[in-house]
């Protein structure tokens, strides 16, 4: 991913909660002359038995994710290589009405962060069933209201075949964090103002991540 100088993430802990805050990832993967490359939406967990409370760099952090195993995809990927892993975060058009200045020009605020991971498809039931559990619980605590999942897992164990999960070792991450940082501070403050009184939850998101740039 190009990153320019001035849109840099301000440290690395913003990688983290950016991924935490939205962990359904874009997994990519090299496929072959005929079908191109593979990509697909899957959730993403950082590991909790080695990286629950990950915080600073992301190389070195074990991350969690799961997918169809009757996706094609799945097939396709092979233990020990590396897999691109792209999480977007708050995200917005800005006008150039907000700036109050002349000549302008629109451009898009946005947040993401790109992981390189060797992965390890995990193939026993049990290690299956840990991830999926794991993951419950992870946007069960972040997302949902609690849900016991208990009385569901003779459930979980009739579908588990039919999962494909994985382990994650992150290799490399960069993250780039567009926030109107080449502009002015009076015209930043401007776009961050706007976005803060949007009805738009997508802007009121990046309004307070903008309100945490040094």
């Amino acid at each position: 991913m190009f990153v320019p100088s001035f849109y840099h993430e301000p440290d690395s802990s913003w990688m983290v909660d950016l991924i935490r805050d939205n962990p359904l990832a874009l997994g990519v993967a090299n496929g072959n002359a005929e079908d191109g490359p593979f990509a697909t939406h899957l959730p993403v967990i950082f590991d909790p038995e080695t990286s629950a409370d990950w915080s600073g760099e992301l190389t070195g952090a074990t991350l969690l994710g799961h997918m169809n195993r009757a996706n094609p995809h799945w097939a396709a990927l092979e233990s020990g290589s590396v897999v691109l892993l792209t999480f977007t975060g708050p995200h917005s058009y800005v006008s150039p009405t907000v700036y109050g200045v002349t000549p302008a020009a629109p451009t898009w605020n946005f947040t993401a962060v790109h992981v390189r991971a060797v992965v390890e498809k995990l193939d026993a039931m049990d290690d299956t069933l840990g991830v999926v559990e794991s993951t419950v619980r992870a946007f069960e605590g972040a997302f949902g209201n609690g849900w016991d999942m208990t009385e569901s897992l003779g459930y979980f164990r009739k579908i588990a075949p039919g999962v494909g999960a994985m382990k994650f070792t992150v290799v490399g991450a960069e993250g780039m964090f567009k926030l109107s940082q080449e502009q002015p501070g009076e015209v930043r403050e401007r776009v961050r103002e706007s976005f803060g009184e949007s009805g738009c939850t997508y802007k009121r998101a990046t309004a307070g991540l903008m309100s945490r740039l040094p």
